[in-house]
């Protein structure tokens, strides 16, 4: 449905986009200027189960963008709807050198898996951007920190970063469709709120005993700083 703000930004975008391939200018994924512009999508069904022979080990899997469902995003002029085409990510994610890493809230020193490191998979499936760490460590600080908020169902979104390398307009300039992207030295992250509300995930925890609970505090102590 066109919203009255969705129809004046349309306007506005009409008057001063020279071509429909162009791309939003100040584009993010909300009303505030200076938001992030990268995408985020609700994750759904998370689960903790062993993964590994000797069940040492966390396994996370979910979709960080889903293909072909709109969702709002925001540019100089106003709102419009997103749409990522299916497919968009296949010459990115074909690269032999692809570098993208797995962090918490898009924070690059927050790392949990790395496609360079071979800890990451990303491929797309019928649904989207599927993402798979099948080896994370419980004893690593951030990933003590994010799978008992996994579990409990207090972080349940995730967000893609990357470069839009080609799209294009609706003719009413309400809608852009990302037609490719580039995610090489972006990164695929687990966020608090997002704006595509459509992605599920799971994570996979040994039965062994919980990491230090000690060390667990104290850097739940720091980021709360």
């Amino acid at each position: 449905m066109t919203t009255p703000a969705l129809a004046a930004a349309a306007a506005e975008r009409a008057q001063h986009t020279a071509q429909r391939a162009d791309r939003p200018s100040q584009r993010r994924s909300a009303q505030q200027a200076g938001a992030r512009a990268a995408v985020r999508t609700r994750l759904s069904g998370v689960q903790l189960r062993e993964s590994g022979d000797d069940g040492s080990t966390l396994e996370f899997v979910g979709h960080a963008s889903v293909y072909e469902r709109a969702y709002e995003m925001w540019d100089m002029f106003g709102p419009y709807t997103e749409i990522v085409s299916e497919g968009a990510g296949a010459d990115s994610l074909a690269r032999a050198d692809l570098d993208v890493p797995l962090v918490l809230g898009h924070d690059q020193l927050r790392r949990l898996a790395r496609t360079s490191t071979g800890t990451l998979f990303l491929v797309e499936d019928a649904n989207g951007l599927s993402v798979r760490a099948p080896v994370l460590d419980p004893s690593d600080h951030d990933v003590a920190y994010i799978a008992p908020k996994l579990k409990a169902g207090l972080i349940d979104e995730m967000s893609f970063a990357f470069r839009i390398e080609s799209g294009q307009w609706s003719p009413d300039y309400t809608e852009y469709r990302i037609n490719r992207y580039d995610i090489h030295r972006g990164d695929v992250a687990i966020v608090g709120y997002g704006a595509n509300p459509y992605t599920g995930a799971s994570m996979r925890q040994p039965a062994a005993a919980p990491p230090n609970s000690r060390a667990r505090a104290l850097l739940e102590i720091a980021l709360a700083r």
